[in-house]
């Protein structure tokens, strides 16, 4: 950015003011632009919006500068732009559970706050160009922030949004859906500066009129989607094939699922529905059936799990299919011999001593080959996870339940293949890690050809939650180039191929299932390769930006003082 953009500094009577350049006004109409990118059915049309959201913030920014306000009226102006942002967008998470949805809107919005600040203070100390540069910078390194820390809620990153536009970033095979954010924060800064200079702009220093600057911004929108399809019109399902079921039991958790429900089905009859809706759908050539998240709901301690009743029943429907393998959801139990060997999750309790809960996956190669285990690793803040300083606050307060995260593991683990398919190698995807671009990639760098996702989708209702789940899934084949077969216990059931295309999807709210032919592809991506460089960057970016800001500020009163 030139200074050509650059905003006056000096206070302005606020009588002046239009109505369309009042905080309110501004913010209101960021927040609705914003959530074009995740609205309740997605749809390509609304997700060019997003190319224009962030232009009323940058307004209101610079009408608030004009006017001197102050610290506090400019935070909350941008405070209340992103909690309607993040209400308008996330205010499902609240049927799963009431404070985590609460908490996903209010925190998360405050979290969003820190990188705008920093915007503030970086253009106040460093001037405009540095301080409009510094802005998609420290986006980018607050949403790589965003993936990897204990408050982990990354659904509204930006590049999340074209969730709904699959055929717009087929690039992101090589960018990862941080590009994505870059990319928004491109085009709106351009607008911006469009919006706000009636007479000079310039592009890299020089001087162009005001059609062609236009023009420049045009081609920042047509130029990517373009090369999006050319790359997905070029581009070839890869690999051998293999025939794989997904089941949808269709069972309410909230009355049906889990004991203690007023209609709860015991777990005997929905073990039975689902061996019922597997075995008719399996053919000779069926080499994988997928159960959904916490198919297998009643817990099971998993150094004694082959005494468990519904286990040898597993064992046996698979004897009498040689040649399929299974991939379950399940709730497991892992005991731990001293506090000191025990993670960081860890319960105890005098007669069982120190212990983890799973969210986890099981994985029957065959009908005598061990369970492999898989143990859900990105949890949901609040739900499934607690960070160390709030557990450690709360540990002592009895809350009717149990108190604690549930346990996880630190490396991806991708499932052997069957012998008779020697190709598939399938990576197990719990729910929410799916909304990951780096998280998936990993399995993919260690060697999955198939992506199997297991969710219990119920948990939101009918509402916009499972919809952009399941288009959440088409970015991430398109990142790994790698299908995506999808088990819901009710939501969307069905598969992705590996351009991002729904090849087949079951209607909801049914018991169901779907079988389809899928590529096993072994090859890596330059972002499977190299993972998140945009986002590890722009951190790296961020730092210096940020001490460039404070040593500055220092000096100048420093000499402000002599």
């Amino acid at each position: 950015m030139t200074d050509t953009a650059a905003l006056p500094t000096t206070t302005t009577s606020t009588a002046t003011t239009s109505w369309y350049q009042q905080p309110l006004i501004l913010a209101v109409l960021g927040a609705l632009l914003l959530s074009g990118g995740w609205s309740p059915w997605p749809t390509v049309w609304l997700v060019p919006l997003l190319f224009i959201g962030w232009v009323p913030y940058l307004l209101m920014e610079r009408q608030l500068t004009l006017e001197g306000a102050r610290k506090r009226r400019v935070f909350v102006s941008t405070y209340l732009m992103l909690v309607l942002w993040n209400a308008l967008t996330t205010w499902w998470v609240s049927y799963a559970e009431l404070a985590a949805g609460i908490a996903a809107v209010v925190l998360n919005a405050l979290l969003m706050c820190l990188p705008l600040m920093a915007f503030r203070q970086t253009k106040k100390r460093l001037g405009n160009r540095w301080g409009y540069l510094s802005l998609p910078i420290y986006w980018l390194a607050f949403e790589q922030l965003h993936l990897h820390w204990d408050i982990t809620w990354p659904w509204l990153t930006l590049g999340n949004g074209f969730a709904a536009a699959p055929q717009w970033v087929q690039w992101y095979e090589y960018t990862g859906f941080l590009g994505g954010s870059g990319w928004v924060w491109v085009v709106n800064l351009m607008l911006f500066r469009l919006a706000v200079n009636n007479e000079q702009l310039t592009i890299l220093g020089k001087s162009v009129r005001r059609p062609l600057f236009t023009a420049y911004c045009a081609l920042l929108i047509v130029v990517p989607i373009g090369i999006s399809y050319l790359i997905g019109a070029r581009y070839q399902e890869k690999g051998p094939t293999a025939e794989v079921i997904v089941i949808q039991p269709n069972f309410d958790p909230y009355v049906e699922k889990f004991e203690g429900g007023p209609k709860f089905i015991p777990y005997e009859e929905q073990l039975t529905r689902m061996l019922q809706l597997s075995e008719q759908h399996l053919t000779p050539q069926t080499r994988l059936v997928l159960w959904p998240e916490t198919a297998l709901e009643e817990a099971v301690w998993e150094n004694t799990i082959e005494t468990n009743p519904k286990i040898r029943r597993v064992r046996e429907w698979l004897a009498r299919h040689p040649g399929v393998a299974l991939l379950t959801g399940i709730t497991t139990i892992n005991s731990y011999p001293s506090k000191e060997a025990a993670s960081e999750t860890a319960r105890h309790r005098d007669d069982l001593g120190y212990y983890d809960i799973f969210n986890a996956g099981a994985y029957f190669a065959s009908a005598t080959a061990p369970i492999a285990f898989y143990h859900k690793s990105r949890l949901v803040p609040g739900v499934e996870k607690i960070p160390p300083v709030l557990a450690s606050l709360i540990s002592h307060i009895d809350l009717g339940g149990t108190v604690g995260s549930v346990g996880s593991q630190t490396e991806r683990t991708v499932y052997l293949a069957p012998a008779n398919a020697p190709a598939l190698r399938v990576a197990p995807v719990i729910c929410y890690e799916s909304i990951y671009g780096d998280f998936i990639a990993e399995y993919a760098h260690n060697g999955a050809t198939l992506l199997g996702l297991v969710t219990n989708d119920a948990w939101w209702h009918d509402s916009p939650g499972y919809r952009q789940l399941l288009s959440y899934g088409q970015l991430r084949c398109i990142e790994t180039r790698r299908d995506l077969a999808r088990s819901a216990n009710t939501g969307f059931t069905g598969f992705i191929n590996q351009k991002g295309e729904i090849i087949q999807r079951e209607t909801a709210w049914i018991p169901t299932a779907s079988r389809a032919t899928v590529h096993l592809n072994d090859e890596t991506t330059f972002y499977v390769r190299f993972g998140e460089l945009i986002g590890r960057g722009a951190q790296l970016l961020a730092v210096l930006l940020l001490v460039a800001a404070v040593v500055l500020g220092f000096v100048r009163k420093d000499s402000k003082a002599r």
